[in-house]
């Protein structure tokens, strides 16, 4: 049995009945949050684009779209993996070598799960199978200093959870993600340098080539048998050698994910909520700082601080501003948060904002860099009138340490989803997510259409 065969297996073989208490709570935490985040999203310049790119070509109009209308199951998996993705305040996986966002594969699943007449209980089942394949490649083949993207272990992982919410046999399954994992092999390029909008849409391409690749499975089209394991596969050409026996694996990876407190990229959670935590305790006035000093663990230097994806002090646009440390600490102590507001241009341009985030230094602490990603540590000093405030941080609310309960997560739904919804809507759509395990996976979806998409 090949490695793509063994991984359809235990795709084939697991069942909603597997999961523990815990971890279908969790998925439900995540789903909520995530669809939070798309409904928030709806207004995005990029996603505008993709509306009017799916209303064009159309389809068989098959899947739902959050906020009105229909399209082809891939189309949809694309259109709402981008609502998911676009804001980056989605849930996160932290493996030693990768960092992914496995909320992504939410877009893949409800697609194959509407196009199949599916339950709340297969939506949660496909879900925690992509979180799982998607977690555990992270763990045990990151590709990020290969030059590749995560999502690339997402191809695996969305085509195995499409493949499961379709009800597909083994053969079928492994043919689905020897197919995506074979032909979308993606570059780290997308984060790197002048960032563009392909960062928020990297994924959602994932999730629409993926579910493809599933519906292709379907139809009896076969992929590469060998796709991991084979003469240049991906052990061969990207990942290396690693072991990963899929019969031995369960579906609580989900567990082991955290959320996102401030709408900024995940490696900066903790030094916002320190950041913040000193201007509030010690009421520091913003325009008196003369420097913030953060030391922190190297994957944070690297992405976010100006490290080996590039200079983070130019910020000219929501893509640069939500994966640059100096942006977002200095937006944090200025505006007193992050969330979507703070990445509108005009907040971007304003002096205020580029003049503060010259003034903040970000190194590396070896010793913090050996505890991540088991523990998120950092230390934030701030200068200001002639004193230095300083703090400590290994964690922030949010993180596996400090999990965000349901009602947390509920505020977070509410503040994003409220300028597209009314509280009656709202009040369905948590409801629906609480008790999707006893509900079609239908009901969520109708409700989900009813969210008003802005005016063109």
């Amino acid at each position: 049995m090949s490695i793509v065969q063994d991984l359809a297996a235990f795709v084939d073989d697991v069942a909603y009945d597997h999961l523990s208490v815990d971890a279908t709570q969790q998925l439900k935490i995540r789903v909520l949050d995530a669809l939070g985040c798309a409904i928030g999203a709806l207004d995005g310049e990029p996603i505008r684009a993709l509306r009017e790119h799916v209303a064009d070509f159309g389809g068989a109009e098959q899947a739902s779209l959050i906020g009105g209308g229909r399209a082809a199951p891939d189309r949809a998996a694309l259109y709402n993996s981008a609502l998911v993705r676009y804001l980056d305040y989605n849930d996160s996986y932290l493996a030693e070598g990768e960092t992914g966002h496995p909320s992504d594969n939410l877009g893949s699943v409800m697609a194959a799960t509407e196009y199949a007449g599916g339950s709340g209980k297969a939506l949660l089942t496909a879900l925690a199978v992509a979180y799982q394949v998607q977690c555990r490649l992270s763990d045990e083949a990151p590709v990020r200093a290969k030059g590749f993207d995560h999502t690339v272990q997402g191809q695996y992982a969305a085509s195995a959870g499409a493949a499961k919410a379709l009800g597909l046999d083994p053969e079928q399954t492994a043919n689905a993600i020897a197919i995506s994992g074979t032909a979308h092999n993606a570059l780290r390029v997308t984060r790197t340098g002048e960032i563009s909008h392909w960062k928020g849409l990297a994924y959602p391409e994932t999730g629409f080539t993926a579910t493809h690749s599933a519906f292709l499975a379907m139809r009896g089209i076969t992929g590469p048998p060998e796709v991991f394991e084979g003469n240049k596969g991906f052990m061969h050409s990207i990942a290396g050698d690693f072991e990963l026996g899929w019969s031995e694996e369960d579906l609580e990876r989900v567990t082991g994910t955290i959320i996102k407190k401030y709408n900024a990229e995940i490696h900066s959670q903790a030094t916002l909520e320190g950041a913040l935590e000193l201007k509030r305790k010690h009421d520091i006035d913003s325009s008196n700082i003369e420097k913030i000093e953060i030391d922190t663990f190297d994957v944070a230097v690297d992405i976010i601080g100006g490290g080996e994806e590039g200079d983070k002090t130019v910020v000219r646009r929501k893509e640069e501003a939500d994966h640059s440390l100096h942006y977002m600490t200095a937006v944090a102590l200025l505006d007193d948060q992050v969330l979507p507001a703070q990445y509108e241009q005009g907040r971007i341009e304003a002096g205020d904002v580029q003049s503060l985030l010259r003034k903040v230094e970000v190194r590396e602490n070896p010793e913090y860099s050996a505890r991540f990603p088991e523990h998120m540590v950092c230390d934030v000093r701030i200068r200001a009138d002639g004193t230095v405030y300083e703090t400590h941080k290994e964690d922030y609310e949010g993180f596996h340490t400090k999990p965000m309960t349901w009602d947390t997560v509920s505020e977070k739904f509410t503040r994003l989803a409220e300028p597209y919804t009314d509280s009656s809507l709202r009040g369905d759509l948590i409801g629906a997510v609480q008790d999707l395990e006893t509900l079609p996976a239908a009901n969520l979806f109708d409700l989900l259409s009813r969210v008003e998409t802005p005016e063109e």
